[in-house]
């Protein structure tokens, strides 16, 4: 590529991707230690009270960052049913 300023742009967006990588997997070792938790101690996968007060604040602070807050709602959704999906797992086991 010739162009410099795009080299440089895209290189951006790589770091970016990367630490947003790393930071999804810190926040499913934190959210595997709560799955086991509530395993071992009955407790069910999804707390939809939780969720709520977790949609509602990651849309304020979207808001705040100037990000569409329906992206973020969205994405949060996705990261959500994962977690609940592992969480299911670790009960079964």
């Amino acid at each position: 590529m010739s162009d410099p300023e795009l080299r440089r742009l895209r290189d951006s967006i790589d770091n970016i991707d990367a630490a947003l990588v790393h930071l999804l997997a810190e926040r499913f070792k934190c959210t595997q230690a709560v799955g086991r938790h509530k395993a071992e101690h009955g407790l069910p996968p999804a707390d939809p009270k939780r969720e709520a007060e977790q949609i509602a604040r990651l849309r304020k602070l979207a808001e705040a960052a100037k990000l569409d807050p329906d992206f973020a709602e969205k994405f949060l959704n996705f990261i959500v049913t994962e977690v609940i999906r592992h969480h299911e797992a670790l009960r079964r086991r």
